[in-house]
């Protein structure tokens, strides 16, 4: 089984291996590098290694014997099973070809990259935006990470983070079960907040559902400060039918 997957190696075919936002990351990678669109590189780790790490210590089966018969709208209860789980989660050793694996690549980040490289940990789920749900969101990301210890430390949090309470509510409600989500982990050299402008676009108008513009919202810095709502980013609207026209 595959522990890790560099970037440049993976498309939006890939989703069920890495998760949609690591699949999305590779697809711009391979085919917008031609159109000057610069996307820092890194590597994921594969929803097989995910499931391998649940399986280390029978790390699994404890987290489905207490999730089977859990009652989500009893907000205590789930508060504690949520905290217990995610507590096993940072006290089970990674399996010892996950841990080669990784070594192996943040080695290479480094000879590619050099020593003292910073990098954003970052989930991504093998389910993450369905036509009746969407994941996005509810797991963690953590920026400036450097060295291997801290990539190591990060990766395991971002695992714990598919159990906190919001997401393990969520899945209950929409009938997923817990079994059939795994995990990747994307490692993505980080971008210097302090040269650029940051944000996210829409290939509509988001408040009325126009689909002739694109919209644009930015703000110096990381996106995070705009996906958090906390600046006020600018606005731009693009009319594809002018854009075309030259």
């Amino acid at each position: 089984m595959e522990q890790i997957i560099w970037y440049e190696k993976l498309q939006m075919s890939d989703v069920e291996r890495v998760g949609g936002k690591n699949a999305s990351l590779g697809e711009m990678i391979g085919n917008l590098a031609d159109a000057g669109v610069k996307v820092p590189g890194g590597f994921a780790t594969t929803a097989d290694a995910y499931r391998g790490f649940m399986r280390h210590d029978r790390l699994g089966e404890r987290i489905d014997h207490m999730l089977d018969d859990l009652d989500v709208s009893d907000v205590r209860l789930l508060a504690e099973s949520g905290k217990q789980i995610r507590q096993w989660i940072m006290d089970t050793p990674f399996p010892e070809v996950f841990l080669n694996a990784v070594t192996s690549a943040w080695k290479r980040m480094e000879d590619r990259y050099g020593e003292g490289v910073a990098v954003a940990v970052r989930s991504s789920a093998t389910a993450e935006d369905l036509p009746d749900a969407s994941f996005a969101g509810q797991q963690e990301t953590y920026l400036n990470i450097r060295g291997l210890d801290e990539v190591l430390a990060a990766t395991k949090k971002v695992f714990a983070s598919l159990f906190t309470d919001r997401a393990i509510s969520y899945r209950a409600h929409k009938g997923f079960g817990h079994r059939g989500i795994a995990l990747s982990v994307g490692v993505q050299k980080m971008v210097r907040s302090d040269l650029g402008a940051a944000g996210v676009m829409f290939t509509l108008d988001t408040e009325s559902g126009f689909r002739d513009v694109v919209l644009i919202t930015s703000s110096y810095g990381l996106g995070e400060s705009v996906v958090q709502g906390s600046v006020n980013p600018d606005e731009f609207y693009l009319h594809k039918g002018n854009m075309k026209a030259g």
